[in-house]
């Protein structure tokens, strides 16, 4: 069963005084499966952020529908749509978005506090999180005390303290070393495979052949996917990278 369904989406920015248009999404369509781990790859411009703003309830799109478990986001009334996001989204940044004045352990809160959760239900909430991420010893640390990996691993037990319907990742190892963004990338990986559905944009080609499918955005359309299947990751990484020269020099893909 599909999560999420993007039909027919469109995306036009006028300028200040509507004398110029840019077309960001062109007619965007694809859906994701309950469970499923997909990445989103494009070049600079391609349509991506403003495709993940749009799926995040931030902006608004010019046409076209974006359906969470059936429900149109995109009609969601203004006063409403803050609910919408901590109820039904968790995010994953690339800088984190950690406050410094709070605790790890508060950060993680947060978005409990705004739920109205009482503090005994938080702790039960944040306990099997908070071990799974192996960040338990740290909670009392405060985000300039600890390293960038635990930075997103504390970003990521805050993702998924709400048990959201689907995590969004914005370039989520885009701030690690590579040893912390193995780490994360192997996180991701048991994360989904607990059922988590997951959707996340990268640059990163070893971070996208580590999902089950990868969608190509080029000029505000979805160019192309792949699934994995029966590929390892070195096998996804080569396809990945063979795809993206594709994109790169304007040629076409055979299947």
């Amino acid at each position: 069963m599909a999560i999420l369904e993007v039909n027919n989406l469109k995306k036009i920015y006028v300028t200040r005084f509507g004398s110029n248009q840019v077309q960001a999404l062109s007619n965007i369509n694809f859906s994701v499966e309950a469970g499923e781990y997909v990445a989103i790859m494009g070049e600079s411009g391609s349509g991506k952020t403003t495709l993940l703003n749009i799926l995040a309830a931030l902006d608004r799109p010019t046409s076209g529908e974006v359906l969470l478990e059936g429900k149109n986001i995109t009609g969601i009334k203004e006063k409403e749509i803050s609910a919408f996001r901590r109820d039904n989204l968790g995010f994953v940044f690339q800088d984190f978005n950690l406050l410094d004045n709070f605790s790890l352990k508060d950060n993680i809160f947060l978005p409990l506090v705004l739920q109205g959760m009482s503090p005994g239900n938080m702790e039960q909430k944040l306990r099997p999180v908070a071990a799974k991420l192996g960040i338990t010893e740290i909670l009392s640390k405060y985000p300039y005390e600890v390293s960038g990996g635990q930075k997103q691993r504390t970003a990521v037990a805050r993702a998924l303290v709400t048990s959201p319907k689907l995590i969004l990742a914005d370039e989520p190892t885009g701030a690690l070393d590579s040893k912390a963004a193995d780490s994360l990338l192997k996180l991701f990986k048991e994360i989904n495979d607990d059922g988590q559905t997951v959707l996340m944009v990268t640059h990163s080609t070893k971070a996208a052949s580590n999902a089950k499918r990868v969608l190509f955005i080029k000029d505000g359309e979805v160019f192309h996917q792949i699934y994995r299947g029966t590929m390892n990751n070195e096998e996804m990484y080569s396809k990945i990278s063979d795809t993206l020269t594709i994109l790169a020099t304007g040629g076409d893909i055979n299947e």
